[in-house]
């Protein structure tokens, strides 16, 4: 009976042909889209082959790839990605009653790509280091002098880029560049390749604080055991440009060969049982369907007092990418 259940709620019918299978760029965690791989198999029967790699790299090889990418699903950490993709028209739309289980504000605008879980930004901090009134209150303060060889950060990262679009979105591209020059003075000899290096960094004393997304600050916490954690997570002011949610999506491409199985893979992301794998998976997301909440005691998502940027304005991640490199952190 679950199983059937199951099956009619993610629209994977049992029946499919044994030999059917779908090709996936995976850009998002790879231990929890396993997992959520694997469950899709069980109940669908459909074959999942699965590639990993940053989704920035991804996208620029569909782009590359065209109408012959071999590809039949993307799945990102970010929406940038998939609104580059959707501004190359690469991407097919996505079944209605599958978007209608997400909400609206967290989904492609033209029903291209689907939302599937969110993060927030958040600043992490080694109390030893710095205390809590210590923080700064805006992503803006992160320029204050004060903070200099305090800061740690990974701008390299896409995480970081919807943060530089908001601050732009906010403060025009003039301020945007000069803020991310004194952000990148202020962290000196902490510029880090990923978040888990700034993660890691703070939380063994390296370097006092450092811009986030709390997930990363909760999957340390579940690999090293809460004895071994001397850091804590701050939030900014509700609503300041640095508090900005991300969403982490998928699409279908519009060149796939298999788009009814395409969509079912997209179907199952938002199910309750794809949506429960990720709220008790180890890459500690926030499921984006309302109902379900994550496993760790994390502040609900509820509850969260995020910048008010909307999926459009974060927009395909160029404004971000070209500011950053003027500033010389690409």
């Amino acid at each position: 009976m679950l199983l059937v259940a199951v099956a009619l709620l993610c629209g994977c019918a049992t029946s499919a042909a044994p030999n059917t299978s779908i090709t996936l760029y995976n850009g998002q965690h790879v231990q929890t889209t396993d997992t959520l791989v694997a469950a899709f198999e069980r109940e669908s029967h459909i074959k999942v082959n699965m590639r990993s790699n940053d989704e920035d790299t991804l996208a620029d090889e569909i782009v590359t790839e065209g109408s012959n990418s071999p590809a039949d699903v993307i799945y990102t950490e970010n929406s940038p990605a998939l609104e580059h993709l959707q501004g190359k028209s690469l991407l097919a739309a996505v079944d209605p009653a599958t978007l209608a289980r997400t909400p609206g504000r967290f989904n492609s605008p033209q029903g291209d790509w689907l939302g599937v879980s969110a993060r927030v930004s958040v600043l992490i901090y080694n109390p030893s280091l710095i205390g809590a009134s210590e923080l700064p209150s805006s992503v803006l303060q992160l320029a204050d002098s004060k903070y200099h060889g305090k800061l740690a950060i990974a701008a390299g990262e896409t995480d970081f880029q919807p943060i530089v679009t908001s601050v732009a979105h906010t403060d025009g591209r003039a301020a945007t560049k000069q803020w991310l020059e004194n952000v990148k003075s202020n962290a000196t000899n902490h510029a880090y390749p990923d978040n888990e290096t700034v993660a890691s960094q703070v939380n063994r004393g390296a370097v006092a604080f450092g811009l986030i997304n709390q997930y990363y600050w909760y999957r340390m916490r579940a690999e090293l055991g809460a004895g071994s954690i001397d850091s804590k997570i701050a939030y900014f002011a509700p609503h300041d440009p640095g508090y900005v949610i991300d969403v982490s999506g998928a699409a279908i491409l519009e060149s796939s060969k298999n788009q009814a199985a395409a969509q079912k893979f997209l179907a199952f992301l938002v199910s309750r049982e794809g949506q429960e794998i990720i709220a008790h998976s180890l890459s500690f997301e926030y499921p984006i369907v309302p109902g379900i909440s994550p496993a760790a005691s994390e502040t609900p998502f509820s509850q969260l007092q995020p910048n008010s940027i909307t999926i459009p304005q974060l927009g395909d991640g160029s404004t971000a990418i070209g500011l950053l490199r003027e500033a010389g952190l690409l």
